[in-house]
């Protein structure tokens, strides 16, 4: 039966440290929060002179110096860890944050201590949801020393959790909190606060050099997004690379933002192989939303119907004859497609297949991951257990940090959960704390 914990306890009334600004809009600065884990001090950074605030917002933890994994890992010289004696969820509140729609992106290191496990292995939530889950080896490969996910901020509050899975003690050098516009990355009817999407790849084609804070020209509702460079879509194609430093039309646009160079260089397919191809390796049984990113910057190409060319996703088309020129109205100017695709196996792969005229080219590419947000605990349900944590007094070991019931994969210890239909919640349906001489069905 339903437990109504919040007739037994007393309400409780805390706080925690907080970082503000009033809510903007597009002529005023996007709210940012940028966080350097285990720091003790405020952190700028070059080459941008960026401001990470001293660590705030946690439940528990060690802070550490950091082993950086990656080049692409700011530089930033501490960390914060959490011993799975801290208990096997542990989290960040950051209050007072505007509702809207949030790039939430973290960083992970290593401790730089001989002594502890060098490579920890657990998920990440945000608001509930899992997003991330940080696999064995991910300390050897660049794209896997960040995670990102766009959410939406409902209730003025954001959560970010790190549940362990009994292989070491999760690590986290950095959280940026960047508000981005409220359509920014809107995918169709599903879009919107209830779903997450988490960046599976973004991909800069022609340039060959990784990086992050685009120049948008002052503009920052586009966040700060790392672009991956490619000279190649794969390591065993012919493909080739073009650039140009004429202006891009349309770029800088709302809702997303693109900055202009991004269209400035390209991959192209050759003589002797037209076509190019992408793949990548993607969790099956998931829904992703793909972005493609054209502009017709090749010298020899100046009028309609000179290049045209079918994109296939996992061999389905998913746009037909594409014409770059025709689609823009004129040459250098920037083209944004997108589609959502369901795919059922454990690769992603897109073609761009030359129907007339001249060989395929792409400028850039992103793939989402869309992931369904989870409803969360009844909030007075919540507010009670916490109240009941610290009557109690209970040890680190059980956690209780984050949300009792979900993500659903790491539910609190010694909760039971239960979803209500009618109100669209998870609610309390007993407790199981026999340790600590409480228990209540």
């Amino acid at each position: 039966m339903h437990l109504q914990l919040c007739l037994l306890l007393l309400a409780i009334s805390a706080s925690s440290a907080l970082v503000g600004v009033l809510a903007a809009d597009l002529n005023k600065e996007p709210f940012t929060i940028r966080i350097s884990c285990g720091s003790f001090d405020d952190v700028h950074t070059a080459p941008t002179n960026t401001l990470w605030y001293r660590d705030f917002g946690y439940t528990g933890g060690r802070f550490a110096n950091a082993t950086r994994p990656s080049f692409i890992v700011p530089p930033l010289k501490t960390l914060r860890y959490f011993p799975l004696s801290d208990g096997p969820e542990n989290c960040y509140y950051i209050n007072n944050v505007p509702n809207g729609h949030y790039q939430v992106r973290l960083f992970f290191a290593l401790v730089a201590d001989p002594n502890l496990d060098s490579e920890p292995i657990f998920d990440v939530s945000v608001e509930g949801t899992l997003f991330s889950s940080l696999l064995s080896g991910w300390s050897s490969d660049d794209e896997k020393t960040f995670a990102e996910a766009l959410v939406f901020v409902q209730d003025s509050s954001l959560s970010v959790c790190f549940h362990s899975t009994g292989h070491g003690d999760p690590s986290i050098l950095s959280i940026e909190v960047l508000q981005i516009d409220d359509n920014a990355y809107k995918f169709g009817a599903l879009s919107g606060n209830g779903t997450v999407l988490r960046t599976a790849k973004r991909l800069t084609c022609g340039s060959g050099k990784p990086a992050f804070d685009e120049d948008l020209n002052g503009i920052h509702w586009g966040g700060d997004r790392f672009w991956l460079g490619l000279k190649t879509l794969s390591s065993n194609s012919d493909d080739q690379t073009i650039s140009t430093e004429n202006v891009i039309a349309e770029t800088l646009l709302a809702p997303n933002f693109y900055a202009q160079h991004m269209y400035q260089s390209a991959i192209m397919g050759t003589d002797r192989q037209p076509s190019l191809s992408f793949e990548m390796d993607v969790t099956p049984n998931k829904n992703y939303s793909v972005w493609l990113h054209f502009a017709e910057i090749e010298n020899g190409i100046t009028g309609e119907e000179q290049r045209v060319f079918d994109v296939l996703i996992n061999g389905d088309t998913a746009f037909k004859d594409i014409d770059i020129i025709r689609m823009t109205g004129e040459r250098f100017t920037a083209l944004v497609l997108n589609k959502t695709v369901a795919v059922s196996g454990t690769t992603l792969k897109i073609t761009l297949q030359p129907v007339e005229g001249a060989r395929a080219i792409v400028s850039a590419i992103e793939v989402f991951e869309i992931i369904p947000a989870e409803m969360k605990t009844l909030n007075e349900e919540v507010t009670a257990l916490r109240t009941l944590k610290g009557s109690l007094g209970l040890p680190l070991r059980f956690g209780w940090n984050g949300d009792p019931c979900v993500p659903q994969q790491h539910p609190w210890s010694g909760v039971d959960c239960q979803f209500d239909d009618t109100k669209k919640n998870w609610v309390i349906d007993g407790l199981r704390l026999h340790g600590d001489h409480l228990l209540i069905i």
